[in-house]
């Protein structure tokens, strides 16, 4: 099964390259992204799983409202994007499902960081995606971690795909920066080795984020964003589709093994 999942929140990270972004900028972006995400979502007859800060969710209600009522999963993200606290594992998913009616049963902790897997269980997930199973510089050093989904105390961990040999990231920056086909032929073998293909994205991706001057992003950051990446989508859910993949929310993913 194919597991696209969109991570919407505070558009923020302009912040870790010395910029500023007001408030409201921040929510427009990633409301006319998930907008963007969610029509496409359409077209192509996907499912997928959006996983939502709280002040996200509070100041896009039309957003929330397009995501359940299309079928689409809806899981925590935190409370905030640029601060975290321990609490808000419990009052985010609180406060999600206040706004929404839904259960939330799933996290990812901002920017995959590593998040304490007590509290997680504590929180009362069910599953945890916070896991980026590869070594990135500066980033992540989990080449120690499981590739593919394990249980850890009550709670599945389902970290993002990588490839099977080299652990080769799936995520967004490889699917912006890798030729098309080359992403498509390393997404195969791992849904081909692993049974399923779990890849996370981002509304902002969807706004031309070339302006330096605003975002301040290198190449690498801003490349094949906006209507580029919008296309780079659609071809890829075409794909999917094209070659019999098929897709679900993440909940429904892990139903038989939780």
């Amino acid at each position: 099964m194919v597991l696209l999942s969109f991570d919407i929140e505070e558009f923020d990270m302009a912040f870790e390259y010395g910029k500023s972004i007001s408030f409201e900028d921040q929510i427009s972006i990633s409301i006319t992204g998930t907008t963007t995400i969610l029509d496409l979502l359409a077209k192509h007859q996907f499912k997928a799983t959006f996983f939502s800060t709280a002040t996200f969710a509070l100041n896009a209600p039309e957003i929330i409202a397009r995501i359940k009522n299309e079928g689409h999963e809806l899981a925590s993200h935190g409370y905030y994007h640029s601060k975290f606290e321990v609490k808000d594992l419990l009052t985010s998913k609180q406060k999600l499902e206040e706004l929404s009616g839904l259960p939330i049963t799933g996290y990812r902790m901002p920017r995959m960081m590593p998040v304490d897997e007590i509290e997680i269980e504590k929180a009362g997930y069910v599953y945890n995606s916070s896991i980026n199973p590869t070594w990135l510089p500066g980033r992540y050093n989990n080449l120690h971690i499981s590739r593919t989904y394990f249980k850890q105390g009550k709670v599945l961990q389902l970290p993002a795909s990588v490839s099977p040999l080299l652990r080769i990231p799936l995520f967004w920056l490889s699917f912006h920066n890798f030729p098309l086909g080359l992403y498509q032929h390393l997404a195969k073998r791992a849904y081909q080795k692993d049974g399923y293909l779990n890849i996370y994205f981002h509304p902002w991706e969807f706004t031309d984020l070339k302006d330096k001057k605003r975002y301040g992003f290198p190449g690498y950051v801003s490349k094949n964003s906006g209507k580029d990446m919008q296309d780079r989508m659609d071809r890829l859910m075409a794909w999917f589709n094209t070659k019999g993949y098929p897709n679900g929310t993440i909940n429904q993913f892990i139903q038989p093994l939780v």
